[in-house]
């Protein structure tokens, strides 16, 4: 809980927290008491400004002159009602404390977000009067009893202390890092601006300043320029200032201040800072903004940056990214019984340092794009059919000129031999399909070969005759995430990065359902190039169509490399948990560019092992090979083994098993919890950025 007292008058402010009246009595100077009352970190109940202010002089010798005091209380529970004592309020003279009255108590009604103060409520207690409430604010006008010893008021200095716990918030404090405990949306949009704000105020003032500091550090010069009366230095030595990554302090500076609030976020250690830990910060700060409703928010992250020797544009661009990613909604089915009326925060950054700038203006760009990714994952499976999904891509091609796209359905499957991708959705009675989605460049490299991404696009999975459990059922809409996270790097790769070179996506789509044409274990499927596959379960039935999307991608597309993705095995889930995607690239050169890409991109991967002995481990009695072995053991690398025997030899190949990554556990970071990642829409975006 912050608490803030503001006079007419220019004010110099320092911080207190539960200061020692007995101290104040002894006339100590405001800078030995701020060092004391640091060193005492269990007095930290609430923070309290001590406001320095000049009064007009004095018409009549014994006049009462009455003083206007607002005392804000910021809750970092701002739902909760706390009982507050305030008290010892003093008017001192250059040699005198005089203390004019005590508070008992306050009971704070705070009202609805949007409401207007109430009207005085008349509560009477010593000299002070006419209490009003307001949302998170209480005015307090008081009198000095012996108005007749003073020309002017030099000072007004406070203490309070929470008599009762609060109850426990809905929304938990952004400051102290707790997760939310609903699902709602954050921030509407993100936009940049160059420059410094010039809305309503003067031109360099914002409605909000960001700053950072780093675990154990003090702010930087380039953050203490902006501290016009102390209150930044104050509030980065208070004892909740810790630095750590993700923690968030404030200060409310005064009217010629940068902004009406300061936000100083953590940036954990400086050892370790990269792009990732600006991301986990930047999410913090959104979190904390979707709160407070501002709009201009000003960033200046100069200092750290150049503290750590860090990218100025790489950190710009994992900034951007956050706040893009936060504004994702899931909303978009809710019908009137949920309808919100909150209104959802439209930020306009401010920012000075050029490359900074253009850092977060790619990292919005590639936030939107993952969210486009997240949007197909999100989508339900009565809505998210194959031909959804190929209406979607056709009207994305239509949208822009540098893509185009070709549907393959019905007798085209079986004509073109896409064998598995008819086998597998014949069952249902959303026809299945693989788009074609291509990318072509103004200006291409001379010589560039395409680079070909494939996703499989399960818009359901039942798991057909070898039926999943009903538990297993649940979440299979996102089945198809691989080529949701393909369909983003489209966009983001149409719209943000614009690589020079050719990119072809093959989406292979369909959903595995039950009827009496459903494909059956025991069947024997030939593919294109000549394979033949023994049906063991049809729950591994992502394998079969990818097997399709590749074979044309070496056939028919002359690739300069392949990278296919997939919620393939629940086996890479035991293996790597939700941090890490599988990888499997037995190129050199292919495998360190995904790995750069996954470093800057933070959708990390790590390499799984692909030998002879894990292929040898899918041969089948009666065909060539089975599409899921009778041994528990490799699990993930199985369905590596199963693709590698559609990939032609000396076309650099990478399978990304994303079926521990393409959901969110938690409300960490940018993401919602059970919500969609959008997982590989940036990494790969950002590799095609690089090569």
């Amino acid at each position: 809980m912050h608490m803030q007292m503001l006079g007419h008058a220019r004010a110099r402010r320092a911080t207190l927290i539960d200061p020692d009246v007995h101290a104040l009595r002894l006339q100590r100077p405001l800078a030995q008491l701020h060092r004391e009352i640091h060193q005492r970190p269990q007095l930290r109940a609430l923070t309290l400004r001590v406001v320095q202010q000049a009064h007009p002089r004095i018409a009549q010798a014994h006049q009462q002159m009455p003083v206007r005091v607002r005392i804000a209380i910021e809750h970092d529970q701002p739902a909760a009602r706390p009982t507050v004592r305030i008290a010892h309020v003093l008017a001192p003279r250059p040699h005198h404390h005089q203390p004019l009255g005590i508070l008992r108590r306050i009971q704070p009604r705070l009202a609805q977000e949007g409401a207007r103060p109430n009207r005085p409520t008349g509560v009477r207690c010593g000299t002070f009067f006419g209490l009003r409430l307001a949302p998170e604010q209480i005015h307090v006008r008081h009198t000095p009893r012996r108005m007749q010893h003073f020309r002017s008021i030099p000072r007004h200095i406070a203490h309070a202390t929470i008599l009762s716990p609060p109850r426990p918030p809905p929304v938990p404090c952004l400051s102290q890092s707790a997760p939310r405990k609903e699902h709602a949306v954050m921030l509407e949009s993100v936009s940049v601006a160059s420059g410094r704000p010039s809305t309503g105020r003067a031109a360099s003032r914002a409605d909000v300043l960001v700053l950072a500091h780093f675990k154990g550090a003090d702010l930087d010069r380039d953050a203490l320029k902006h501290d016009s009366d102390g209150a930044i230095a104050a509030a980065a030595k208070r004892s909740d200032a810790t630095g750590d990554l993700g923690r968030i302090v404030e200060a409310f500076p005064s009217d010629d201040g940068p902004a009406d609030r300061v936000i100083i976020v953590g940036l954990g250690d400086k050892s370790s800072f990269s792009a990732e830990a600006m991301r986990s910060a930047a999410a913090a700060v959104g979190r904390r903004l979707a709160v407070t409703g501002e709009r201009n928010i000003r960033v200046d992250l100069s200092g750290p940056i150049a503290g750590a020797k860090a990218d100025s544009a790489l950190i710009g661009e994992a900034f951007g990214e956050a706040l893009a990613l936060l504004t994702y909604s899931r909303d978009q089915y809710k019908g009137t019984a949920n309808a919100s009326t909150k209104s959802k925060p439209k930020l306009l950054l401010h920012i000075d340092d050029q490359r900074f700038r253009e850092g977060v203006e790619h990292g919005i760009g590639l936030g939107n794009s993952a969210n486009v990714a997240r949007a197909f994952s999100e989508a339900p499976p009565n809505i998210c059919t194959p031909d959804w999904i190929a209406q979607a891509a056709q009207q994305m091609a239509r949208k822009y000129d540098n893509l185009s796209c070709r549907v393959f359905k019905g007798e085209d499957l079986i004509k073109h031999k896409l064998t598995g991708i008819h086998t597998v959705g014949k069952a249902s009675e959303h026809k299945p399909c693989m788009i074609r989605l291509e990318y072509k460049p103004k200006q291409a490299k001379r010589g560039a070969k395409p680079a070909v991404l494939v996703g499989k696009t399960m818009t359901y999975d039942s798991g057909g005759l070898s039926i999943k459990i009903s538990g297993g059922m649940r979440g299979m809409k996102r089945d198809m995430d691989g080529g949701a996270g393909v369909l983003g790097a489209m966009h983001a790769i149409a719209t943000v990065v614009k690589p020079r070179r050719p990119v072809v996506a093959l989406l292979a789509c369909a959903e595995n359902a039950i009827s009496e044409v459903a494909y059956r274990p025991d069947d024997i499927i030939s593919f294109r190039n000549g394979v033949t596959v023994e049906v063991t379960n049809t729950d591994a039935e992502g394998r079969l169509v990818l097997a399709d999307a590749l074979c044309w991608a070496c056939e028919e597309e002359n690739p300069e490399f392949i990278i296919d993705m997939a919620t393939l095995t629940g086996g890479v889930v035991v293996a790597l948990g939700s941090t890490y995607a599988g990888m499997w690239c037995d190129d050199d050169a292919l495998r360190a560019k995904v790995e750069s890409a996954s470093a800057r991109s933070g959708e990390r991967v790590w390499r799984l092992p692909h030998h002879q002995e894990y292929r040898d481990l899918m041969k089948s009695d009666v065909a060539d090979i089975v599409n899921s072995a009778p041994v528990r053991g490799a699990h993930p690398i199985q369905g590596a083994a199963f693709l590698s025997y559609f990939v032609e030899e000396g076309i650099p190949w990478c399978h990304l098993d994303i079926a521990g990554v393409h959901a969110s556990e938690s409300d960490k970071g940018p993401y919602i919890k059970n919500s969609a990642t959008g997982f590989g829409a940036r990494l790969l975006a950002d590799l095609l950025d690089t090569d």
